[in-house]
């Protein structure tokens, strides 16, 4: 199936106001229902490499198996959409690289990614990530956090530390508690979520929601949303105007119509020809 007729897919990257370069890192596959983000971190550069291996590897492999395999097949193993065991499989396969270049070239030593990646198929959403990456859903006007925060602050949250309010002006706010490349093994949370069509998914950088309050997020999606291209960038512009301290991604998503998997023989074909 070629989910490019089913989704609308828009995005906007960018340094800020104060780093000299991006070490963010986006990908999108309108074809396959595919989108990745990723944010680096590590010394001069090392962040960048690290983002860009992410969605480099995971992005391009996975495209080559969704040219083969349909995510909505069912695993012989688990008696599952095989959806998931496709993008965890990849996402070890990122971590590892990545932890290997850092180990074996001093220039990338400690250098590592938060990761967040989302795959549309069969009227689903299924979302793997590591890191304080985000993904927000805007569903007939209710605007909502998606994915938790793999970080020392949410932890802190959960543990009634700190209060929400109280963590807008904590100290420490990007110590994430997992990431890709750090560690030779890592596992990614991964979920699943129905996907209805009017929904509008908003997958952001630290860099977006540090500087901008969800409620002016929630807002400009609503006022802007008729045009993601403009929504993208106006998203992107509001976190500059408010400081721009770290780099600022992001991709929108729209389910513009139902898209469920293929049943039978018949649906399988006319999938293929959608």
């Amino acid at each position: 199936m070629n989910y490019s007729q089913v989704l609308e897919i828009a995005s906007c990257t960018d340094p800020g106001m104060v780093r000299s370069h991006n070490e963010d890192s986006i990908a999108s596959d309108p074809v396959h229902g595919l989108v990745v983000l990723a944010d680096g971190m590590g010394g001069y550069n090392a962040g960048e490499v690290a983002s860009g291996m992410a969605t480099t590897v995971i992005a391009t492999e996975l495209a080559q198996q969704l040219a083969k395999t349909q995510p909505y097949e069912i695993d012989r193993e688990t008696n599952q959409p095989i959806a998931a065991r496709m993008i965890r499989e990849q996402v070890i396969k990122a971590n590892a690289t990545i932890y290997h270049a850092a180990q074996s070239q001093p220039q990338y030593a400690g250098m590592g990614t938060t990761l967040l990646v989302c795959l549309f198929y069969d009227n689903k959403i299924l979302v793997a990530h590591l890191g304080d990456s985000r993904l927000y859903r805007l569903r007939d006007g209710k605007f909502e956090q998606v994915t938790r925060d793999h970080s020392l602050l949410q932890e802190q949250i959960d543990s009634g530390i700190l209060t929400a309010e109280q963590a807008k002006h904590a100290q420490h706010k990007n110590l994430v508690t997992k990431a890709l490349g750090i560690d030779p093994v890592v596992e990614p949370e991964i979920r699943e979520y129905d996907a209805r069509p009017g929904d509008l998914y908003l997958l952001c950088s630290d860099g977006l929601c540090d500087m901008v309050d969800d409620e002016d997020i929630a807002m400009t999606l609503k006022a802007l949303g008729g045009n993601l291209k403009l929504a993208a960038q106006q998203l992107v512009q509001m976190a500059n105007d408010n400081g721009g301290k770290d780099n600022v991604s992001v991709i929108l998503v729209r389910v513009l119509r139902a898209f469920p998997a293929p049943r039978g023989v018949i649906g399988k074909v006319l999938g293929w020809l959608k």
